[in-house]
């Protein structure tokens, strides 16, 4: 908690605040048991009406004194508790949308979605009590100490002697909490990657038969959940009862004792009332702290996780005095460029060196592993390259800040991802100020005008998270408008064309080459057919470039690319 003190600081004016009225509510509460003993004592047993009238008068007022202290500082605890969380939650997002893909894999989605939800509300739980219950607990305990030994010291002695007994019980049950409260978010974290990946792959699931399969796994990570909670409620609900028999036993020995006094004229009646007001304001004031103490190592665990996020680095950072392009046309250039990924026994791409100028289209295949999505993945920095430079317009990329790099590019990712929204909104994901009629000929262009016109409410038809209610061609021409609507300098096409048949296929093409006859194209294809008459191919083979040339060229000195168009075309495309 304490690692996040920075969060708390807008709110140091809240809490001074809160712990005034919280001071004033507890001397308030203090205050009323002595006022009804004198009442008793002084008022009802001698016919003193003027006297209960009087001091009946103060005890309302004091009474609605500490009311409106513990309203208004509740409301002000919860408003800055609220606020706290929202911040924090906007801090992790975002730390999180910087994060590439290496600090992602680190931590896994499932986690990171349980950190910002669960975890931040364990911590705004705790920041709430810390302001009321945390200063009011000690302080009405303290109180009531003092005014018991007020009241009657030998008594007193009695509820003093339970104090250790608590002290222990209460230590204990720190002691077994905070690992069982790590375990805890570690099973939600599970239990959410679980769930996210059967909602994800319902389709697969129920393809392969993998039901039972699937059941069985969730519940086997529901009942370890149920398990570790089951072990946390167990604690709690032996703890208050517990606390109950104390505080009851306590009351009876009081009593015994005090009727005793009563009995000698050494006590008032009025007395013992007020000192068993303050003994139960002592034990609920213990209950209260006992339940801080269970719920501060969930929240000390909650906030450890938080924290791991916010102090992780990511590995693909902008740089300190960010470079400037002079003459912006979009060449890509890759120099000796060798990359591996984290954990991995060899580089994936091993001394890559190409240049993609504007006007012309560069194609990138090869088999199945050899690199070709990695490449492209490298332009937008999704990942740094080892060793080598990556270059735009003669300027290495690692010298321009990410947001003046990417507005430059028009990303298609191999797989089409789509946002729940509409078709409008979601092209609009390349160029938010985009008007409708750029939207609408980024779709003609994008070969997804057609269908889109067929539906009932056009460009404001729904999109269901991921684009579920698409199909896989409609989401792939849905995600080319989405880049061909930013009008960037270089175009990234990861197997643009996979889902699409010939015709629209070829179709796309021609529109997409007159739109973007001034920019820089590089294609990832598995289709020889897409990339005919690209003005430069490229062949990769397990991570190196083993052939670049055109088409032709290629047919007569690479063996890897003739071994492509034969498994595609038959052998007498190559002879």
């Amino acid at each position: 908690m304490w690692k996040l003190r920075s969060y708390f600081k807008p709110y140091l004016g809240t809490i001074i605040t809160v712990m005034i009225l919280v001071f004033l509510e507890v001397m308030a509460t203090l205050k009323l048991p002595d006022l009804m003993s004198g009442i008793v004592d002084r008022g009802i047993a001698r016919g003193n009406i003027p006297l209960i009238w009087g001091t009946g008068g103060i005890m309302l007022a004091v009474a609605l004194g500490g009311v409106l202290c513990a309203v208004v500082g509740n409301f002000l605890a919860s408003r800055a508790s609220t606020r706290f969380g929202r911040d924090l939650r906007f801090d992790i997002f975002k730390r999180v949308g910087e994060f590439a893909p290496r600090e992602f894999n680190t931590f896994g989605t499932a986690s990171l979605i349980t950190r910002t939800t669960n975890d931040v509300q364990q911590v705004q739980q705790m920041f709430h009590m810390s302001m009321r219950m945390a200063m009011r607990a000690p302080l009405m305990a303290v109180g009531g100490v003092l005014m018991v030994v007020r009241k009657d010291s030998g008594l007193a002695l009695i509820l003093l002697g339970l104090i250790p007994i608590i002290g222990l019980i209460i230590s204990y049950v720190i002691i077994k909490g905070v690992p069982l409260f790590k375990g805890l978010q570690k099973m939600l974290d599970r239990i959410n990657l679980v769930l996210r990946e059967q909602l994800a792959g319902v389709r697969v699931i129920r393809a392969f038969d993998r039901g039972t399969y699937e059941q069985e796994r969730f519940d086997k990570a529901n009942r370890d959940l149920t398990g570790i909670a089951l072990k946390v409620n167990r604690m709690m609900v032996t703890l208050m009862p517990l606390l109950g028999l104390l505080i009851n036993v306590t009351n009876i020995i009081i009593i015994w004792f005090a009727a005793k006094r009563i009995d000698l004229g050494v006590m008032q009646v009025g007395d013992l009332m007020a000192f068993l007001q303050y003994t139960m304001q002592i034990f609920m004031s213990v209950m209260m702290l006992s339940f801080i103490f269970v719920m501060l190592p969930r929240a000390s665990a909650s906030a450890e996780r938080i924290v791991a996020v916010m102090e992780t680095e990511t590995s693909v950072k902008d740089p300190k005095e960010p470079a400037q392009i002079g003459r912006d046309r979009g060449v890509i250039s890759f120099e000796d460029v060798t990359f591996m990924y984290p954990g991995a026994a060899e580089p994936v791409l091993s001394n890559i060196s190409f240049t993609a100028n504007p006007g012309e289209t560069t194609a990138i295949i090869g088999g199945t592993g050899s690199g070709k999505s990695t490449i492209l993945d490298l332009i937008p920095r999704f990942h740094d390259p080892q060793e080598g430079r990556i270059t735009l317009d003669g300027v290495d990329i690692r010298q321009l800040a990410l947001e003046d790099l990417r507005l430059r590019l028009g990303y298609v990712p191999q797989q089409a991802m789509l946002f729940s929204g509409t078709i409008a909104s979601n092209i609009r994901g390349g160029k938010a100020d985009a008007t409708d009629e750029e939207v609408m000929e980024a779709a003609r262009i994008a070969q997804a005008s057609e269908f889109v016109n067929e539906r009932e409410d056009g460009y404001g038809s729904y999109v269901a998270q991921g684009g579920t209610n698409l199909s896989g061609g409609q989401k792939q021409r849905l995600s080319i408008a989405r880049a061909v609507v930013r009008e960037p300098k270089v175009y990234l096409l990861d197997d643009t064309f996979s889902a699409l048949d010939y015709r629209t296929d070829a179709r796309l093409r021609s529109e997409l080459n007159k739109r973007a006859q001034d920019a820089t194209v590089i294609v990832v294809a598995q289709r020889v057919s897409t990339i005919l008459h690209a003005d430069q191919i490229i062949v990769l083979d397990e991570g190196r470039i083993v052939g670049k040339g055109t088409h032709k060229a290629l047919l007569e000195n690479c063996a890897v690319y003739r071994e492509i168009v034969a498994s595609q075309f038959g052998e007498e495309a190559v002879s």
